[in-house]
């Protein structure tokens, strides 16, 4: 009974009971009844642990992955254990997989088999996920599930987990087993061999041998809760967790992770410094990770596809059918805020996307779609963006002020324990494979801005720090909203003027919407009209509150499209794209030359790879494999809506701001033949001498009277009826 070894207490049956299900007492019992497991265990005609192990073993992978409801089936008192004990069953497990594997490498049966190499046992189980906040002192010791991102991950480390020491005094040598995880570990201080009668007096005696130990890989990875986790309000919680020898080396800061591990405890060294050996109870909590998921979708599946069951496939099949899918699509997206359609429309091309290309020579060219949203206040920008994110199958959402360049990029920390430097993501690398909304982006310093320069493009993050060089990936779509530099777009000044960024940031975006609050009463009417009827939740008869589709749904079937649909450009669509390019080129020198200055908006090769990648995303809604003329020409309307109409945005009454310069200064020379010094006239009758009488513009007068207002040459009175002369 070589269970009873261990000086713990054991209960021995003495009559036996007829539950079959009860789970066996001694250490030995149990360790039978999991080889049994493994060598018995059947779905139909499939022993599915020995094959597993077998195919592990002939490739070299001394692991074996075991699911907990296998378990369940086979001995319900067995899988109770390994909820609540899995420190103590996990290492018992291991012995039976070697039992098994021994059998299985060395099948004669001789008593000189060789030992069959250690095989690590990892769990999987379908158990409820429990956050962060419910882990509480009750699950210490349990086997538990948490969901969360991980932000940072250690390099690899040696762990002993068998120590042999020799002691100096009698050269006597003895081998500790050592506990996993974070716990530290103490030498015995006085050697007790009584070797020759004699006993070793000296205190500290032992030395480590250390070509005699045993090692394996470990892995210190910390982890985050999901962002859409965390109540309003509260900062998120991190936890760490331990990893060892096959799951080592499988995350990377990004991925989303469900981690199944054994929650527990070891001494931190912060806790022992300012209050001295007064904590010594104080425990910190971490995860002994002994299973881990990766979601496919994030940084950490290498963009594998997405488990998608065959029923929900055959539903977005049928869907992708759906006659006018973009129109509707468009509509569902952020309901409650009336109009703004294009802008909409714009939003589902960001969050379904183009196809990423690798061409032969290894550059990459970006599928993601970047859009700027810069206009006035009031006009609903931040809830666009708060819907994205929770529409988005992975978001971030910051602010500009509260955005520094190492928070959207990444951060070099120190490690607590080892002292060594690693990294941690910021935002942009969090957000991989999703959405970053940005809002008040134009509050951002320029250099936290600049940050984010090769991110929108190459869709990487380049760091150099504290001895650290590396690439990070960060392939992610960036939505960012912004207020003019008068805090409203001012239409006598150019765009260039009303936008305070440099073009290095603007060429990034794939569409600039400037987003005006126009006074019109009849649309004043019906947003009103809008507005008053979601406050008092009234269904409204025009146009709807609630999408069409709703906001889940949204979200599989974006991640659908986006892991499932490529679409490459037709001979035909290519053919109109080009031809395009070049006349949207033309157009744009025309509009400089006719302003005399270089457009602050640039159209540059960017500026058609922004609509091939349109198009591309118009086809992907529809799960269309080819880009066909249709997509093209509503990229195409989309783009002359959004930056087009920006870069042309000053020209007023069909005039460009060339010839209005021409007319206001003539009419400028005009006023002051007109009035000398001290005299005044009404602005009716200035108005119809120059505009009905001699064919000027009326916004030519207006910009006029504006300029020399502002020189002090006039002044108005009269609730701005009269004007006066007062100086030269």
């Amino acid at each position: 009974m070589s269970g009873y070894d261990t000086g713990r207490l054991y209960s021995a049956q003495v009559l036996s009971g007829n539950d079959a299900s009860r789970a066996p007492d001694a250490p030995a019992q149990t360790e039978a009844s999991l080889f049994d497991f493994v060598q018995r265990f059947r779905l139909g005609a499939d022993y599915v642990y020995r094959d597993r192990l077998r195919a592990n073993l002939l490739a070299k992978q001394y692991v074996l992955e075991v699911m907990l409801e296998h378990v369940q089936l086979w001995n319900v008192g067995l899988a109770q254990l390994m909820r609540t004990e899995p420190g103590e069953i996990l290492p018992l497990f291991e012995s039976a997989v070697r039992r098994a594997a021994r059998g299985i490498m060395y099948p004669i049966a001789d008593g000189a088999r060789p030992e069959a190499p250690d095989c690590q046992v990892t769990l999987r189980s379908s158990a409820n996920l429990l956050g962060m906040r419910d882990l509480h002192a009750d699950s210490i010791a349990h086997l538990v599930r948490i969901p969360g991102i991980v932000i940072g991950a250690s390099t690899l480390a040696s762990r002993a987990v068998h120590l042999q020491v020799m002691c100096r005094e009698c050269r006597t040598s003895k081998g500790l087993p050592i506990q996993s995880g974070f716990g530290g570990f103490t030498l015995p201080r006085y050697c007790d061999s009584a070797e020759a009668g004699q006993r070793c007096t000296g205190v500290d005696p032992f030395v480590i041998l250390h070509d005699k130990c045993r090692f394996v890989d470990t892995q210190t990875i910390k982890l985050q809760e999901a962002p859409d986790m965390v109540p309003v309000g509260e900062l998120p919680r991190h936890m760490l967790l331990s990893a060892d020898r096959a799951l080592c080396g499988r995350v990377v800061p990004g991925s989303r992770i469900i981690a199944t591990g054994v929650y527990s405890t070891f001494t931190s060294q912060k806790s022992g410094k300012g209050s001295a050996s007064g904590a010594v109870a104080l425990r910190t909590p971490y995860l002994r990770v002994v299973g881990l998921e990766i979601d496919a979708e994030g940084a950490g599946g290498r963009g594998a596809a997405r488990l998608f069951s065959a029923a929900e496939e055959d539903e977005f099949q049928r869907f992708a059918r759906t006659p006018e899918l973009y129109e509707k699509f468009a509509k569902s997206i952020a309901p409650s805020i009336f109009g703004n359609e294009d802008i909409k429309k714009a939003i589902t091309c960001l969050l379904f996307g183009g196809s990423k290309k690798i061409l032969p020579d290894g550059m990459r060219l970006r599928g993601d779609i970047n859009v700027l949203l810069l206009g006035d206040p009031g006009t609903a920008k931040s809830q666009l963006l708060k819907f994205v994110e929770k529409a988005s199958p992975i978001a971030v959402y910051t602010s500009g002020k509260g955005s520094s360049a190492a928070g959207l990029t990444a951060s070099v920390q120190r490690d607590v324990q080892s002292r060594e430097f690693y990294l941690e993501g910021g935002a942009m690398v969090l957000a991989d494979g999703g959405v970053v909304c940005i809002d008040e982006f134009d509050k951002m310093r320029d250099e936290d801005r600049v940050a984010i320069h090769e991110a929108m493009e190459q869709q990487t993050i380049s760091i150099a720090k504290a001895g650290i060089t590396t690439i990070l990936n960060s392939r992610t779509s960036v939505l960012a909203a912004a207020n003019p530099v008068f805090g409203r777009y001012d239409d006598m000044k150019s765009p260039g003027e009303n936008i305070d960024f440099q073009t290095t940031i603007l060429s990034r975006f794939d569409m600039i919407f400037i987003v005006k609050d126009e006074h019109d009463e009849g649309r004043d009417r019906t947003i009103a009209k809008h507005v008053m009827n979601i406050h008092m939740n009234r269904p409204n008869t025009d146009a709807g509150a609630v999408g069409e589709i709703d906001i889940e749904k949204m979200k599989r079937y974006v991640a659908y499209c986006k892991a499932r649909c490529a679409p490459r450009l037709s001979p035909e669509a290519s053919e109109k794209l080009s031809s395009h390019f070049v006349a949207l080129r033309k157009q744009i020198a025309q509009v400089e030359r006719d302003n005399d200055e270089r457009s602050s908006i640039p159209i540059t090769v960017r500026q058609l790879e922004a609509i091939i990648r349109m198009s591309e995303s118009l086809a992907k809604v529809t799960l269309s494999t080819s880009v066909r003329e249709e997509h093209v020409d509503e990229a195409m309307r989309l783009f002359k809506f959004s930056t087009m109409d920006a870069v042309q945005a000053g020209n007023v009454d069909g005039m460009t701001r060339g010839e209005l310069q021409e007319e206001v200064q003539k009419l400028e020379k005009e006023i002051r033949r007109r009035l000398p010094i001290g005299w005044s006239v009404s602005m009716g009758r200035l108005r119809a001498e120059f505009v009905d009488g001699q064919g000027y513009t009326a916004h030519a007068l207006e910009r006029t009277i504006f300029i020399l207002e502002r020189r002090d040459v006039l002044r108005l009175s009269n609730s701005r009826k009269i004007l006066t002369r007062t100086g030269v």
